[in-house]
């Protein structure tokens, strides 16, 4: 639903019939929550799924859980470098009383060794080793006295001591891993263990990052004249592919209605739009998007990132980013990164490490408005840097994380305890 309930006169129609917004400010915000719930709704997880190698794997989502086809391990083995035993034959052994038992034979990690522990005999074993038949444990080598022949027990084991049972870290068809578990290291490697070398993956939502204005130089060359050398595509492919999308690379696109028009539409899941969300003159995006699609929010009563808005396009979420680069930065980890998360079957929540300390001194707010504080961790203590400057892009390098003050609060007093949202 449009947020546009206000029409001045007839000139002020955008093609379509919808209301021309710009140059007239905002006549109503949308809270964080609204916004939120919003994303939460038309951010569903994509269905299609795609098989990679599994040493690709690493941070992939499952698009299924995984049941294990064998047992880990697959066979009893020998836990300790020692003797298999039948563990009736050194009962009551000790260094007081040695038992005596004849060697038959030895077993090595991947070499079974073919003879049977028979009363009054026993098997030279290392650890890993296969079990070998009739041996009920294994007698750990410290606990005996041997030569080539013979070997005197010193200590007793009960049965099954020091020995591994086939399955007992997998048992065949036990669910290894669930649906959309993010896959680490470890999990590749259980993956492993049981023969799997491919993985049925989500597809990673697709991305769009589109850059605009006519004073924005590409990154990576020198800044000249009034012109100004462009921060946000950059850090939005990162924080992209941090959140599990994939983009390829940042698209420049001139103050054009048309330009903007082909951008918005072009084939993807999400599309980013950094720059020309407001009301200014050149702002064309959010009228656009009203015209060929819907413009679902325009507009949040937060600090910075107020002119941030969103919606539909086609099967595309389209999101509106403040060009200046702190707004963009928090309207992206508030909004578009949920929605990328959403998308590729993730966690919803930003992923950043958070803990509780007190603030030095009090951090002031705007009931109404949810405001995003960049701060240090200085001895232990919150020390606010900046809740404006929305484009200064150096307070989040200078700063450690950021404290959001909610919209129903005045702020903080010197020595509240704090949620710190931690960049690293």
């Amino acid at each position: 639903m449009s947020v546009y309930a206000f029409v001045m006169d007839p000139s002020q129609l955008s093609r379509g019939g919808l209301p021309d917004v710009r140059m007239h400010g905002f006549r109503h915000r949308k809270s964080v929550v609204d916004a939120w719930n919003w994303v939460s709704h038309a951010a569903r997880p994509i269905a299609d799924s795609e098989s990679v190698p599994l040493p690709e794997s690493r941070g992939r989502v499952l698009a299924s859980s995984v049941v294990s086809p064998a047992d880990v391990p697959g066979f009893d083995r020998g836990m300790m470098d020692g003797f298999a035993v039948r563990s009736g034959d050194v009962q009551g052994a000790s260094p007081q009383n040695p038992l005596e038992l004849e060697i038959v034979g030895e077993a090595f990690p991947g070499a079974p060794c073919s003879q049977e522990v028979r009363p009054g005999t026993c098997i030279r074993s290392m650890t890993g080793a296969p079990l070998p038949s009739g041996a009920d444990a294994v007698l750990p080598v410290e606990y005996a006295e041997y030569d080539s022949e013979r070997m005197r027990a010193l200590g007793s084991v009960p049965p099954g001591k020091h020995v591994g049972r086939r399955g007992e870290d997998i048992r065949r068809g036990a669910e290894l891993l669930p649906t959309d578990r993010v896959l680490r290291p470890q999990d590749l490697g259980v993956l492993a263990s049981v023969g799997v070398s491919e993985v049925q993956v989500r597809r990673r939502p697709r991305v769009a990052i589109v850059i605009t204005g006519n004073e924005v130089l590409p990154a990576g060359v020198q800044p000249r004249g009034h012109q100004i050398v462009d921060a946000n595509g950059p850090m939005l492919e990162a924080l992209v592919a941090r959140d599990g999308g994939i983009s390829g690379g940042p698209d420049y696109v001139r103050d054009d209605p048309a330009a903007i028009g082909e951008a918005l539409r072009r084939p993807v899941d999400v599309v980013l739009v950094s720059g020309g969300s407001s009301v200014g003159a050149e702002d064309y995006a959010p009228r656009i998007l009203a015209e060929e699609g819907e413009l679902a929010i325009h507009g949040i009563a937060m600090r910075p990132s107020s002119p941030a808005g969103m919606g539909t396009l086609g099967e595309r979420l389209v999101f509106l980013l403040p060009g200046n680069p702190v707004s963009c930065l928090c309207a992206y980890d508030f909004f578009a990164g949920m929605a990328v998360r959403l998308l590729g079957g993730r966690s919803p929540e930003m992923p950043y490490r958070t803990i509780r300390a007190p603030l030095c001194r009090k951090l002031s707010s705007e009931v109404g408005r949810t405001d995003y504080a960049r701060v240090r961790l200085v001895d232990g203590e919150i020390e606010p840097i900046a809740i404006s400057g929305a484009s200064i892009l150096r307070t989040t390098v200078e700063a450690d994380g950021f404290v959001i003050i909610a919209e129903d609060s005045e702020g903080m007093a010197e020595g509240d305890e704090a949620i710190l949202h931690l960049y690293d």
